[in-house]
């Protein structure tokens, strides 16, 4: 799992996005829905209106990864468990854009 402030390159994608969160549950069409990662536009950063939500098969190319410690392989750890366990209980996401 890539952590946070990585850039990737999405398949089909021109534009280099920054990781800002792994595993959002959001809802949609009354169901919990779960996607790998969600990111914004680099270098514009954060437009809460252009939320990109993807997953780690939609990642073409890692252009940067970022900053890893141990909480961060602590983090891994439980968020693996968390996925085998209630993770498995929710649909996975399709790649999109959430337009509020």
């Amino acid at each position: 799992m890539l952590s946070i402030g990585s850039i990737v390159y999405l398949r089909e994608g021109s534009q280099k996005i920054m990781v800002l969160n792994r595993g959002p549950v959001l809802k949609e069409n009354d169901e919990k829905v779960l996607y790998d990662y969600s990111g914004c536009k680099f270098p514009n950063g954060l437009n809460p209106e252009e939320v990109l939500y993807f997953n780690q098969e939609n990642i073409d190319k890692v252009v940067f990864a970022g900053y890893t410690d141990e909480e961060q392989e602590r983090f891994d750890d439980l968020y693996n468990e968390w996925l085998k366990n209630e993770g498995k209980m929710l649909k996975k996401g399709d790649v999109k854009q959430a337009l509020k």
